[in-house]
């Protein structure tokens, strides 16, 4: 069990189960929360007694930095000019621990004592500006980071710009010549056109692996990953120093090194890699403190009617086709594409969207989450 700090807000963070081979499902969810309410009917007394207690992280840490040693040959970052926003994330010293094992020259940026939540799927205009300025003066080949607890990756470019969570998702399960790919239904649409078999699922790790448990039935090498770019292994790899093995939990190191180690390989920029992929453009963003409630009713409304979906998006399009796979997405005969999902574990309303260049991409958010914002006017309650 982990107490974590994740990417929301500490008063919002909770608890992490695994077990041994990996996270718990949804299976596993329902079987907890049925013991616990159990427990609960029960009122038993709160145990006085101080458990044992065992420090294990010394071990899981050398455990976790030998997997990642196996992935490259030792020189593979060796010229590159890498900076760790170190921010509170527990990942932070690995992180550049392993980067200097590659040989990159690593520069450890904004390193705080205060937790400081990195949402990686809606990095903060605040943080952009931070890491921009820090990719000028010091230039740097790339910036990276995780959020709290290190299993989703920020990878910023050469000038500073973030780099979508599925990209790197993408070009980590290319790196590894994965024959199949479980990702969520908010990741790039694009995906399945560049060859591998892809599967998609709710947004959530626990919908991702039990989508990799079923492809590996029919692939030899799965890998998945969502758009907050949290990688997980299904099955085992040949890597350079022998088999990386599956790794069912969200993995913010694979996608890091593999996204650098094909820059350095390629000789190609950071922002040139994902422009060569040739998937379309992307965004994302979220409404923070958008009650639960109020989420419910927006979904329920929308789905309640053709109508009212109609009449809520035609500032963006003519509605073409939805799917509601998790939330609501909705292709429009212009070719955009807009996402409403609710959050999983935050009163946070957010919006994913896609269209034909960055500047139609960043109008197109900015609308959609104006009209998130709106919602609660009299005339569309």
């Amino acid at each position: 069990m982990m107490i974590t700090g994740s990417h929301i807000p500490a008063d919002r963070n909770g608890i992490k189960f695994y077990l041994p081979d990996g996270e718990i499902d949804k299976n596993h969810e329902q079987g907890i929360s049925a013991i616990a309410q159990e427990l609960v009917d029960l009122e038993l007394p709160v145990a006085t007694d101080s458990a044992k207690e065992t420090d294990g992280a010394a071990d899981a840490v050398s455990l976790f930095m030998d997997r990642n040693k196996t992935l490259l040959p030792q020189s593979a970052l060796s010229g590159m000019r890498v900076g760790v926003y170190q921010h509170s994330t527990v990942a932070r010293d690995m992180l550049s621990e392993i980067l200097n094992y590659y040989g990159a020259e690593v520069f450890d940026l904004g390193r705080s004592e205060v937790f400081i939540p990195v949402d990686t799927e809606a990095v903060s205009a605040q943080t952009i500006a931070a890491l921009q300025q820090w990719a000028t003066e010091l230039r740097l080949d790339a910036i990276v980071s995780t959020d709290g607890d290190g299993d989703r990756p920020l990878i910023a470019d050469e000038t500073g710009t973030p780099i979508n969570g599925d990209i790197c998702g993408l070009i980590a399960a290319r790196f590894l010549g994965a024959d199949a790919i479980v990702t969520p239904i908010t990741s790039n649409s694009g995906i399945e056109a560049l060859g591998s078999h892809v599967v998609r699922t709710k947004v959530g790790s626990p919908f991702v692996i039990a989508g990799m448990q079923e492809s590996l039935k029919a692939h030899q090498g799965v890998v998945g990953f969502e758009a907050n770019g949290g990688t997980l292994t299904g099955s085992s790899f040949p890597v350079a120093s022998g088999l990386f093995e599956p790794l069912p939990t969200r993995d913010a190191f694979l996608p890091i090194l593999a996204v650098l180690a094909t820059a350095a390989a390629t000789g190609r920029a950071l922002s040139k890699l994902k422009l060569d992929l040739g998937l379309p453009f992307t965004a994302a963003d979220r409404l923070e403190n958008f009650a639960t409630e109020r989420s419910a009713a927006l979904m329920a409304w929308l789905r309640a009617d053709d109508a009212n979906l109609e009449r809520f998006t035609a500032p963006l399009g003519q509605v073409s086709g939805i799917s509601e796979l998790d939330g609501l997405r909705v292709t429009l005969s212009n070719g955009r594409i807009v996402h409403f999902r609710p959050s999983g574990n935050a009163p946070e309303m957010r919006c994913y969207v896609e269209a034909g260049s960055a500047e139609e991409t960043a109008q197109v958010l900015d609308t959609g989450l104006g009209l998130l914002r709106g919602f609660d006017a009299p005339d569309r309650c």
